[in-house]
């Protein structure tokens, strides 16, 4: 390689590091695997040590990856928060202890040790306690400043308040989330069709910065102290004698400690650590060897990133070749339809793994993935199973294709993808997959708004078998529900109240609760003004829902096959047999003064909230929007009113006070 295309190369390499590293380290949502990342790492060193004119200060090889996010008051560390140095072969680690060693006899040092530890897969952190009281915590950053997370801190409990010794310390931390919790998180994300954590150390990281600390408050967050950073008032020889003192102090130190005296003790420690991996309650990427003793850490000193009296070794991520037997798929709460593997059974990262997600169907596509490929099955982040990549000149001929489902494989409904998503769902109101889901929207303000049946309720009454579909919960007595709590007798009363009172809501709210794609309030509110009752909405045609202001095709298709499935029609029935109602109340009716007519509201209203005034405009046949345009027919100015009545103005939009609201109204 020439200069010209050794420049070249670097400038690529450090670009794509500078994007990966803002992925990794500030946006705490990766593209890219761990390992992928240090070998992008590995290549630009190389190239910079062979090519030492291109080297620049800017360069991640030469200085901490992160920076303080926006939001977080600003905290320079006294002693920096330095990343390590990485190697990746029992070889490299040789080398750095027999270049250690040499520094040892030529300060003089008689019997170099060292430690090894584990490397904990979390996000670095640094507590501060003034006479043993906990008073700042702060996250790495670029090493020198990171972001005031203190309050956020507070809230993990093995991070004690106040240590069992008055005394002045900085420590060093790993901030994580334990293996168990994290699949925990990632299964109820699922559940609730969020987006998924890439991994435990991403996930640990945006918890810890999260602006609101009681979000953090509800992310199970823990700790492990593995460094002083500075003391005051006691004297510490060794890295393991600190360990074992800020044990003593009430600490939550790395559990996995080893001194070792020569490099087959080091070797072996990296061995049992990497074998002991998989039993660990927590994720590592590595592990770290340190030198112990702390004078001679001093007369080593450090880099500009990287201290030179420790390296993390990295274990290469474990791959094996294993069967897809076969392609089931399993139904979410929210009706999302994903494809599972079942797999030969194979040993990876020390785990049997038997199955994995697969999912949607973009990604059976994008792997090419056939029952009966030979595949390569990865553990991305040493916690999620995942297949990387097909064996196809393995293949026989005998495999077969797959195609996702048409139908439900829980309830039978049609099964839709629609344009622009990536997951396929069920359709079917009284699916039992989607059952729980469906009556917490049900229920909800939004919806047929029944006070006092919470999530927690809901769930109660589902696995007590009190219910087992929507009309069911008009079927509930008093008695049913009041063995649900103790002394439940006055709640059952209020909770059936509420349930009775439902009945008697507007056909708008039904139409809400019923939960069909595309379809909120607003819509609800137009389609129960145009057609009355449900009895005519059921018999609506898609021509003339498309041909309805704010309602398009896509909306249009949806409301129409909804209500033509058996399973809508059953629902239907059920609901009218209880006494709910399915008509569109009078006062909605009757007077339709601002149809066709689009508010805008703006700054601060003083006899109204914005959602009064908006119900009272769609009341009245009207409907609101959020921006002003030049299908605006008013603009509502309250106090302080901003760009949107500057823009009215300059568009002539007729702009109204609240008085002249009140007189439009009357």
């Amino acid at each position: 390689m020439n200069k010209n295309e050794a420049k070249k190369k670097i400038e690529e390499l450090r670009n794509k590091v500078e994007y990966h590293a803002k992925k990794y380290y500030d946006e705490d949502n990766p593209e890219i695997s761990d390992f992928e990342y240090d070998m992008l790492m590995v290549e630009l060193r190389n190239l910079e040590k062979e090519f030492p004119e291109f080297n620049s200060k800017e360069s991640l090889t030469q200085k901490v990856g992160g920076h303080v996010k926006e939001g977080f008051e600003k905290v320079t560390h006294e002693v920096p928060l330095q990343s390590l140095q990485d190697v990746f072969s029992i070889e490299e680690v040789a080398e750095y202890i027999e270049k250690i060693n040499q520094k040892a006899e030529e300060n003089k040092i008689q019997n170099n040790t060292f430690v090894v530890e584990t490397k904990i897969d979390g996000l670095s952190a640094a507590l501060e306690y003034k006479q043993g009281k906990f008073i700042r915590g702060a996250t790495r950053g670029n090493g020198i400043v990171g972001e005031d997370v203190t309050e956020n801190l507070k809230t993990v409990k093995t991070i004690p308040m106040e240590l069992k010794e008055n005394i002045d310390i900085t420590v060093r931390g790993e901030v994580f989330i334990s293996k168990q919790d994290f699949e925990a998180m990632n299964q109820e994300r699922e559940e609730n069709e969020e987006e998924l954590f890439a991994n435990a150390r991403n996930a640990a990281a945006g918890s810890l910065r999260q602006l609101d600390s009681n979000i953090t408050k509800t992310r199970p967050l823990d700790i492990y102290i593995f460094n002083v950073q500075k003391i005051e008032g006691k004297k510490l020889n060794s890295h393991f004698e600190g360990l074992e003192y800020l044990a003593k102090l009430g600490f939550n130190v790395n559990p996995i400690r080893i001194p070792c005296k020569s490099m087959q003790e080091i070797e072996k420690a990296i061995q049992k650590i990497g074998e002991d991996r998989e039993n660990l309650t927590f994720g590592i990427d590595g592990a770290v060897v340190k030198v112990d003793d702390l004078k001679f850490r001093e007369i080593l000193g450090t880099t500009s990133k990287t201290p030179r009296w420790a390296v993390a070794y990295k274990y290469p991520p474990e791959k094996k070749e294993t069967i897809l037997k076969d392609i089931i798929c399993q139904v979410g709460r929210t009706g999302a339809i994903t494809p599972m593997a079942i797999l030969e059974p194979v040993k990876v990262a020390g785990s049997t793994i038997s199955k994995t997600t697969l999912h949607n169907e973009d990604f059976i596509k994008e792997k090419g993935l056939k029952i009966g490929d030979t595949v390569v099955i990865q553990k991305a982040g040493d916690v999620i199973p995942e297949i990387v990549e097909v064996k196809k000149e393995k293949r026989t001929g005998k495999e077969k294709d797959y195609e996702m489902p048409k139908t439900c494989p829980v309830c039978g409904a049609p099964a839709v993808r629609e344009e622009g998503e990536a997951a396929i769902r069920c359709t079917g109101i009284e699916c039992p997959a989607k059952l729980y889901r469906n009556l917490v929207h049900f229920v909800s303000r939004e919806a047929m708004n029944i006070d006092g049946l919470g999530e927690n309720i809901i769930m109660q009454l589902l696995e007590n078998n009190l219910i087992q579909n929507i009309a069911d919960i008009y079927s509930l007595e008093i008695e049913d529900i009041a063995t649900l709590k103790k002394n439940g007798k006055k709640f059952s009363e209020n909770l059936k109240n509420s349930i009775e009172a439902s009945k008697n809501n507007d056909l708008y709210r039904l139409i809400t609760a019923l939960g069909i794609r595309h379809v909120g309030t607003k819509m609800s509110k137009i389609l129960a003004r145009k057609y009355k009752s449900i009895e005519n909405l059921q018999k609506a045609t898609f021509e003339e829902l498309s041909n309805i202001n704010d309602i398009g095709p896509i909306a249009a298709n949806s409301i129409r096959e909804f209500f033509m499935q058996e399973q809508t029609i059953d629902l239907i029935k059920k609901l009218k047999e209880a006494g709910v109602n399915t008509l569109n109340l009078k006062e909605a009716s009757e007077d339709n003064r601002f149809e066709g007519k689009t508010f805008v509201l703006t700054g601060s209203l003083e006899n109204y909230t914005r959602g009064e005034a908006s119900n009272i405009i769609e009341k009245f046949g009207g409907k609101t929007s959020s921006s002003v345009s030049k299908k605006t027919d008013y603009v509502l100015a309250g106090e302080d009113a901003g760009s949107k009545l500057t823009k009215a103005e300059k568009l002539g939009i007729m702009v109204i006070t609240e008085s002249e609201f009140a007189e439009m109204i009357k």
